[in-house]
């Protein structure tokens, strides 16, 4: 995604330089620092011999983050990119589980086994392409499509493993352009359904588990552009 986004980066800037002959073309660079709130709310499936067991979560993480970004403006509407290079995590602590197994009664030697789960996801490469309508002089709306990798973390007593996925959102706010270089801007995010199946299946167990999860994001964000 580095790739795209650095691509795009170029792209933008040589159309940009191409149109400014035959249009009022305004191209801008810049810096964004955000703080921003993560949401997630999901579920794993643990499947095993006689029933499956769906177990959700909620998590949350609050953040700073920073981000490049290129526009052009033509009049009253400008299109962008912006793109953060910085990892966060999903959740503000690695989360861990204690699950204990029992044999089924009955049996000659009953045993009971205790297994500890700890997971973390985290998000990476995120790149929004979006367009600022303004209202007037100083506000402006805005809406975006962006993009990010999620990333988990685990170690799984269970024998479970879970990949990698990326996901795409819409992303809406608002902003106002305080001075010619700064402007303020307040933005929701709301990504598609994650969904990840184990590339390993439990010990003993053929089909292998599941997570699901929904994750959203508001954040504010401070932009200077040259």
């Amino acid at each position: 995604m580095r790739k795209i986004a650095i691509s795009f980066l170029a792209v933008l800037f040589i159309s940009a330089l191409s149109f400014t002959k035959a249009f009022a073309v305004d191209m801008t660079l810049g810096v964004s620092g955000a703080v921003v709130n993560l949401q997630a709310e999901g579920s794993e499936t643990e499947t095993g011999s006689q029933t499956a067991e769906t177990i959700p979560a909620s998590v949350s993480n609050t953040f700073a983050t920073g981000s490049i970004f290129a526009e052009a403006q033509f009049g009253r509407v400008a299109f962008g990119v912006d793109y953060i290079p910085m990892d966060a995590d999903v959740s503000d602590a690695t989360h861990t589980r204690t699950d204990t197994e029992t044999s089924e009664t009955g049996e000659a030697a009953e045993t009971t086994t205790t297994n500890t789960q700890t997971a973390s996801a985290e998000v990476s490469d995120h790149l929004t392409l979006y367009a600022n309508f303004y209202l007037n002089d100083g506000f402006y709306l805005h809406v975006g499509h962006a993009s990010v990798d999620v990333n988990t973390n685990e170690s799984l007593d269970s024998g479970s493993k879970y990949g990698n996925v990326s996901i795409d959102g819409i992303q809406y706010g608002f902003g106002f352009q305080m001075t010619d270089n700064l402007r303020l801007e307040a933005a929701y995010t709301d990504y598609d359904d994650v969904s990840i199946t184990s590339s390993v299946a439990r010990t003993g167990v053929t089909t292998n588990n599941k997570i699901t999860a929904d994750l959203d994001t508001t954040q504010v964000k401070l932009s200077y552009h040259f």
